[in-house]
């Protein structure tokens, strides 16, 4: 039984760095996903008081 408990003091650090980890990529993933959002709505209302239709491509974009 002490080889189980070894085993699993072992892979402990492990799967809490790997938890940690994507804990904070999902942070920082879901972070920029509601500042993307926010800069839409931003710009999609400044095009609507500038009277612009379709939001304006940067030269190079491969949207053009």
């Amino acid at each position: 039984m002490d080889d189980f408990w070894n085993a699993v003091w072992s892979i402990t650090p492990t799967i809490l760095v790997g938890l940690l980890f994507w804990f904070i990529m999902w942070v920082i993933i879901r972070a920029d996903r509601h500042e993307r959002a926010a800069l839409a709505k931003l710009e999609a209302t400044e095009r609507e008081r500038l009277g612009i239709s379709t939001p304006v491509a940067a030269p190079g974009d491969p949207r053009n």
